[in-house]
């Protein structure tokens, strides 16, 4: 039977998939200049050849439309190069918040600009730049998934402060931007300026929380473009790194080390195919981070602690890989030699496909294991067609291979946007699995979520399933044997004028049961917000659950209190207090899981005593107690890091690092190590622009690790973390050549 197009139209329209465009969605024609514009003429205020000239920014907060505290002007132009966007914000020079940081550092604790562009004006993916007054850069990719601030590009930005505010000019190459293979293009875009103290930001053309969750729906036309191309687009990145480093040997008596020089050189490579699809070669990658992971807790951890991705093969164009379940978690792949990937649109298409290796299950091996030194085989496949406006279906698939054992995932998803704020997402995922020994089994999981936003009210209720056998090997999936469903809901009051920029209540929670009927979990969890001005948040929770963990009941409650604030220009604050019930998941031998008193306490402040110096300082405290015992300490664990960063200039830095981290158990009632570590982590970092960069860097590990020969284990943990336990010298370079 055919179809008629028609009613297909009247059935799309009814779920608000076709939604009809807005008459009155402001556009803007940005015109052509055969002399480009430079940041002294904006300084200066020299005439330039012809710009497009926009002044009427609106107030996204704390007001919905109304007009922007501080005058703000934005001026956009073109050649057949580049786009000129420069911003002059008008503001009391003693009340701007501005330092010199280093790239993609924390610009948002200043003020900052913001221009979003999207190129293929399909109102679900946006390239983000951003600059705060000194012209310090943060680009990002925004789509349905939320913020991709891995993204790295070449661009350009100055900044100044000036007598009556400060100006911005940027400079973006379309060789740094992927769009239609088309003569003439209309692109959406949104201008942006936030002013921090007042928790302020103002937007052209005006976007409201009201229509959310559609945000780049409601960017304005940007058009006038014509001729336009990326041109030749080839990009080559070689590197070399040079490492020394000495590691303690805890195996053999004494205190033996080995010492192991590396030197690695390599090239990341990059082809643009007709301005959209991006392929990405890669000859002995570069997959190091120079980064630290920030400090989490890990101890008495029930499920796996999620750290986020930094290595630079895997970040850039990430958000083509995310669905509603994670099944693609890059970390997964740990020690890769070659990649491949391919990104990009091609109409209302979409497709990622990544192939790659990894070495390291083989070379974790013992050498008379006949896997030893072999390799795993990893590819995925991500396909999506979009629907209408806002909405999509799309495909994953992902396979590793490691000797005779192998695992595939398949998963459909959707993402269907109806009315003016709701949406529904959805996935269906079978894997297959093959274990080393000829095991084989099937499993299944799927997930499905209801969500409406808008300025004051906000609700999810979402369904969560994974079967006893599902299992994927790439990605992040905590725990199988689950049924679960949820939901939470807040309310926002939005007083005008006021010092209070919103409060409201939430309510979240959720029941879980397993797939024999029994529920496993259940949880409520009433709280309470204040969000003020000067960045200032207070967030009062209160939790009330139940878990069955190895067959015991376990009735629990919790409270917690979170702060926040930015008052002052030199000094940011946080703090939070957490008292409650916790299990204690690993008992010591002869005991039983058993609940105890929880506290745990976290305190930071980040200080800017200049425009050029951070100190950073985060303690996170946490411990548990146990009742039946006398309210005897179960354990303490004690993390500690101090971070300071001078930058010299934009391009110059030094870092320095010092991280404590202490677990301090009774070995009577939970099975813990007693450990104690202290870290030292150095690092120069000359950052031209992304992909040319030079870093030198140094790091020094120390534990509480005692050699004893007499005794076996010949390694003991006491006393004070003196005994070095490595250290590694290491220098990078990296060139980036744009053809």
């Amino acid at each position: 039977m055919i179809l008629n197009r028609r009613w297909l139209s009247v059935v799309f329209a009814a779920f608000g998939l076709y939604p009809a465009v807005a008459q009155d969605t402001p556009a803007g024609r940005i015109p052509m200049v055969s002399r480009p514009p430079k940041f002294e003429d904006f300084l200066n205020k020299t005439p330039r050849e012809a710009e497009l000239t926009i002044t009427d920014f609106r107030q996204f907060d704390p007001g919905d439309g109304d007009p922007i505290s501080r005058p703000t002007t934005t001026y956009l132009s073109y050649d057949q190069k580049n786009i000129y966007v420069a911003f002059d914000c008008k503001d009391d020079p003693a009340k701007i918040r501005a330092h010199i940081t280093k790239r993609d550092a924390s610009i948002f604790s200043d003020d900052w600009v913001d221009v979003s562009i999207d190129t293929f004006h399909d109102h679900r993916r946006n390239f983000g730049f951003s600059a705060n007054p000194y012209g310090i850069q943060m680009d990002y990719i925004h789509s349905d998934s939320g913020d991709d601030d891995s993204f790295d590009t070449l661009w350009y930005s100055e900044g100044k402060l000036t007598s009556d505010g400060y100006i911005v000019f940027m400079t973006i190459p379309f060789k740094s931007l992927r769009f239609p293979h088309t003569s003439t293009q209309t692109w959406g875009i949104l201008l942006s300026r936030f002013i921090l103290r007042n928790n302020e930001s103002g937007t052209w053309p005006h976007v409201t929380r009201r229509l959310l969750p559609s945000w780049t729906g409601q960017f304005g036309h940007l058009n006038g473009l014509a001729n336009i191309s990326p041109g030749r687009n080839f990009q080559f990145i070689p590197y070399g790194m040079f490492s020394a480093a000495r590691n303690l040997d805890s195996t053999i008596p004494g205190l033996n080390y080995s010492n192991d020089k590396d030197a690695r050189a390599g090239v990341d490579a990059k082809m643009i195919l007709r301005d959209a699809l991006t392929f990405d070669m890669t000859v002995n990658p570069d997959f190091s981070q120079v980064e630290s992971d920030s400090p989490q807790v890990t101890v008495n951890q029930r499920y796996e602690v999620f750290f986020p991705e930094k290595r630079p093969f895997f970040i850039e164009n990430a958000d083509f890989f995310q669905t509603p379940e994670n099944l693609f978690f890059s970390r997964r792949i740990m020690d890769p030699q070659v990649g491949l990937r391919m990104t990009g649109k091609l109409g209302r298409w979409g497709v990622g496909a990544l192939a790659t290796d990894d070495r390291a299950e083989g070379k974790m091996r013992a050498p008379d294991d006949p896997y030893y030194e072999d390799r795993a085989g990893i590819g995925v496949l991500r396909i999506y067609r979009e629907l209408g406006k806002e909405s999509r279906i799309g495909m994953l698939a992902t396979s590793r291979d490691f000797g005779s054992s192998s695992n595939r995932i398949l998963a459909i998803d959707t993402r269907l946007k109806f009315g003016t704020n709701w949406t529904a997402t959805g996935q269906l995922i079978a894997s297959r699995t093959r274990t080393l020994s000829g095991r084989r089994y099937d499993g299944a999981a799927g997930y499905a979520r209801l969500s409406r936003s808008g300025r004051k009210f906000h609700m999810n209720t979402y369904y969560q399933d994974h079967s006893p056998d599902f299992e994927t090997d790439l990605g992040f999936i905590q725990r199988v044997n689950m049924r679960e469903t949820g939901y939470d809901m807040g309310y926002s009051w939005r007083p005008e004028k006021s010092k209070v920029v919103s409060f409201g209540p939430h309510i979240a929670g959720s029941v879980t049961w397993d797939y024999s009927g029994t529920m496993t979990d259940w949880k409520a969890n009433p709280s309470f917000m204040f969000e003020l001005t000067r960045m200032t948040n207070i967030f009062i929770g209160h939790t009330e659950s139940f878990e069955r963990f190895d067959g015991i009941d376990f009735r629990k409650s919790y409270s917690s209190v979170d702060f926040s604030t930015e008052w002052l220009r030199w000094l940011a604050f946080n703090a939070s207090i957490g008292r409650g019930d916790r299990i204690n998941y690993y008992p010591a031998g002869g005991l039983r899981p058993f609940l105890a008193r929880s506290f745990d306490n976290t305190f930071g402040f980040t200080l800017k005593p200049s425009a050029r110096l951070n100190v950073n300082e985060t303690y996170l405290y946490s411990r548990l107690a146990s009742p039946q015992h006398s309210d005897a300490s179960i354990f303490n664990n004690h993390i500690f890091r101090s971070k300071v960063n001078y930058q010299f200039s934009r391009e110059f830095s030094l870092r320095a690092i010092i991280d404590y981290n202490a677990v301090l158990p009774n070995s009577s009632l939970v099975y813990l190590e007693h450990t104690k570590r202290l870290g030292l982590d150095f690092l120069f970092t000359y950052l031209l622009h992304p992909g040319t960069a030079v870093y030198v860097g140094y790091t020094d590990n120390y534990e509480n690790m005692h050699m004893d020969p007499r005794v076996s284990p010949y390694m003991q943990r006491n006393g004070l973390p003196d005994t070095s336990a490595g250290r590694q010298f290491f220098v990078k370079l990296s060139y980036l050549l744009r053809m």
